[in-house]
């Protein structure tokens, strides 16, 4: 019984507290009542606070669409993260592109140009899914965690210690207001007080009163000063306890505050580790992209960037096979005549000729001759050479150099 009666009691002091809290908040809002105003700092403090959430959940939201772009893929994420359970781990776009490419090339025949060529990309395509992959999780480790640690954790308890403090501020408002009325009505009693005791004599002077004269007797009979003494003590007494625990709160909010100095520093550390994993990314891609270029190098012209597309007689002679030789009797007599670059031709000739270059080729190894597009090199024929390859010289440089990017002048 002791306990429903604490409990009670308890209910209805809370009661009691939260009314007197919309009282003065209502009041505030409308112009009747007074606000305490927190000091310059820890205005400051919470303004950063509130800056620093709003641009970390920002900073957040939007990292996770970079390494995420699939909405349904971010809600999937985040529903087995909730249940602490690991999400199942699905291909993604450039692993898919990869192996479809693959799955192509084998198709139409790994030895053929263009499915080698193909499976080449589709190997690469599937490296750049396993680097995205790797950045995907050390972001979300090293960048990610830390952001959404602050949002979850440490701005909710500053949250809570800081809604804490607006409730003590009204609590302390409201005993102002209290005690602001007590001492009004305090001296409104004594004035009632005064004029009573006056009326009482001249009352003694005369049998019948004045109605003005009963008035104040009324008036003056009401209430005595001695209660709303007694009131304005009690209202000084809360007054002091709602300043003291005001004080204490605003000390508890702002030491939260200061950390998010550390805050910073340690978000500034986790976006350093962020540049890192995505430089080591782009580094990898460019690498990948730069071998398969290399390899790509090698392959026939229909291959090359349409940056450099050869002229249509150009193409026409590339696409013969090297081991086929042109009939010279069926091209004009005129000198620079374009014709198909062969082993044959240069074992007919002199053993060397000269060569106008086509396209831009950078060299893969040090065995090969980089070359650039409309220049004229010396090419010659080596005994057990590819025949897709020539051995050309330019000044004392001197490689191997792909024969589809030349034309063999007379």
């Amino acid at each position: 019984m002791s306990i429903m009666d604490f409990n009670v009691k308890k209910l209805a002091a809370d009661a009691g507290t939260f009314l007197s809290r919309a009282v003065q908040f209502t009041e505030e809002k409308l112009g009747q009542a007074e606000k305490t105003e927190l000091d310059a700092h820890l205005e400051n403090l919470l303004s950063k606070a509130e800056c620093t959430k709003h641009w970390t959940e920002k900073i957040m939201k939007q990292t996770e669409v970079l390494l995420q772009p699939n909405p349904n893929a971010r809600i999937e994420e985040f529903v087995y993260e909730k249940l602490d359970r690991k999400a199942p781990s699905r291909t993604n776009n450039q692993e898919v592109l990869g192996q479809y490419m693959i799955d192509a090339g084998n198709e139409f025949g790994p030895g053929t140009a263009y499915g080698n060529a193909l499976i080449k990309c589709g190997e690469t395509q599937k490296r750049i899914g396993m680097a995205d992959r790797e950045l995907i999780q050390t972001s979300a480790i090293n960048f990610l965690t830390p952001l959404r640690n602050f949002i979850e954790g440490d701005y909710k308890t500053i949250a809570k210690e800081k809604k804490l403090l607006h409730n003590k501020r009204l609590d302390l408002d409201a005993a102002k207001t209290r005690l602001k009325k007590a001492k009004m009505a305090e001296a409104k009693a004594i004035y009632w007080g005064y004029c009573y005791c006056l009326s009482t004599r001249r009352q003694s002077a005369s049998s019948c009163p004045s109605p003005a004269q009963s008035q104040l007797l009324s008036c003056g009979s009401t209430k005595e000063p001695e209660i709303w003494a007694e009131e304005v003590t009690k209202s000084e007494q809360e007054l002091r306890i709602t300043q003291s625990e005001f004080d204490r709160q605003a000390e508890i909010t702002r030491l939260l505050l200061e950390g998010i100095s550390s805050t910073h520093a340690h978000h500034l550390r986790c976006l350093n580790d962020f540049v890192e994993a995505q430089m080591t990314y782009y580094a990898q891609c460019y690498q990948y992209m730069l071998d398969l270029q290399k390899q790509l190098g090698s392959f026939p012209s229909a291959f090359v960037s349409n940056n450099n597309q050869p002229s249509a007689t150009s193409m026409s002679n590339a696409s013969v096979s090297s081991s086929t030789a042109v009939t010279t009797s069926l091209l004009p007599s005129t000198s620079n005549t374009i014709v198909t670059p062969t082993v044959s031709d240069l074992k007919e000739s002199s053993g060397s000729r000269k060569a106008r270059v086509l396209y831009d080729y950078d060299a893969a190894n040090s065995s090969e001759l980089s070359l650039l597009a409309d220049e004229v090199i010396t090419v010659y024929s080596i005994v057990g050479m590819d025949s897709d390859w020539l051995m050309g010289e330019r000044g004392n440089q001197k490689g191997k150099v792909p024969i589809t990017y030349l034309e063999l002048l007379n």
